[in-house]
């Protein structure tokens, strides 16, 4: 589902991403792990169509991001770590809006909405504006949003961030039940028991490359750690770093 093909992209003389290689079939869960300053973030903008590459290129269902970018879209979901919602409008607003952009009939969306705002919990606060969600009510509502048209390929930056147990749950849960229907699920974080959790291969990028790549297991016999975070720093180690 994505083909990345020595994707490159250099900022003047910093290069964020170099000469990245990775296919990732339909139904994996795909946890990208590095430090900050790594590129994760900049391959998923490159992925989405959001930043155009120096060089290389990513095809998602077999489609070229950057030369049929609104047919590419179609099949992507993007969360990103910090996403915006349109802060004057409700809940109900924005989800309507959403399906509109994706030419999704008024009818299924609303049902879509009822379901969706069930599962996530949206529904005590569908009328009130963004602005007064808490962060952790945006993310119930971006993820629920995103989900509306079905992506084959869900693209997701730090999925965890500043959420309660309870919603770390639900979201975990929902990301397996997504990729058991089927679904591609790119994600970076720097939570590594996520990874551990629900990561079906484990991807680490330093410094724009890809160091090392596998299922848990190949990692922890690769790198001869006794888990993630022992082999993850391992991996990342610089010369002089403790």
């Amino acid at each position: 589902m994505i083909e990345i093909n020595h994707l490159t992209k250099d900022f003047g003389r910093v290069v964020a991403v170099n000469d990245l290689s990775l296919h990732v079939p339909a139904g994996e869960i795909f946890c990208f792990l590095g430090p900050n300053g790594a590129g994760k973030t900049t391959t998923i903008k490159m992925l989405t169509g959001l930043l155009r590459p120096t060089s290389g290129d990513a095809r998602i269902g077999g489609i070229d991001i950057q030369r049929n970018p609104v047919e590419a879209k179609k099949l992507i979901g993007y969360i990103p770590d910090m996403p915006y919602l349109y802060e004057r409008l409700t809940p109900e607003d924005f989800f309507i809006f959403t399906g509109d952009l994706y030419g999704i009939p008024r009818r299924r969306i609303l049902e879509e909405r009822e379901t969706s705002f069930d599962l996530f919990g949206v529904n005590e606060y569908r009328q009130m504006l963004i602005k007064d969600l808490s962060h952790g009510m945006r993310q119930r509502l971006i993820y629920a949003a995103t989900l509306l048209h079905e992506p084959r390929v869900l693209f997701v930056d730090e999925p965890l961030i500043g959420l309660d147990p309870y919603t770390i749950r639900l979201i975990k849960d929902l990301l397996r039940e997504k990729a058991r229907g089927g679904m591609t699920v790119f994600l970076t974080t720097h939570i590594l028991a996520l990874a551990e959790d629900i990561g079906d291969r484990i991807g680490v990028i330093l410094e724009g490359r890809l160091h090392a790549l596998g299922s848990l297991s190949e990692l922890l016999q690769q790198a001869g750690g006794q888990n993630l975070e022992e082999v993850f720093l391992k991996l990342t180690a610089k010369e002089g770093r403790t």
